[in-house]
């Protein structure tokens, strides 16, 4: 995940349940509409650094094959 320093790296677990509490709080009548796009930003950063972290770890998944030898999937 590439990171500018200021943020750190979260497990996609807490990513995933941080982003639940966005979609409540998108879904408030209370929530005013500066506070929306606010917490829509937040919620599509969460969302590239899933997309990322998914992406490296689907890069060094490995897999046997019929020989029982791993190799990149």
């Amino acid at each position: 995940m590439a990171m500018d320093g200021t943020e750190k790296e979260i497990k996609l677990e807490e990513a995933f349940a941080k982003l639940d509490e966005i979609l409540n709080e998108l879904e408030s009548p209370d929530i005013s509409l500066e506070e929306s796009f606010q917490v829509y930003e937040e919620g599509m950063k969460l969302i590239r650094q899933c997309n990322e972290t998914i992406d490296r770890v689907e890069k060094s998944v490995l897999k046997l094959n019929e020989n029982g030898e791993l190799e990149e999937f």
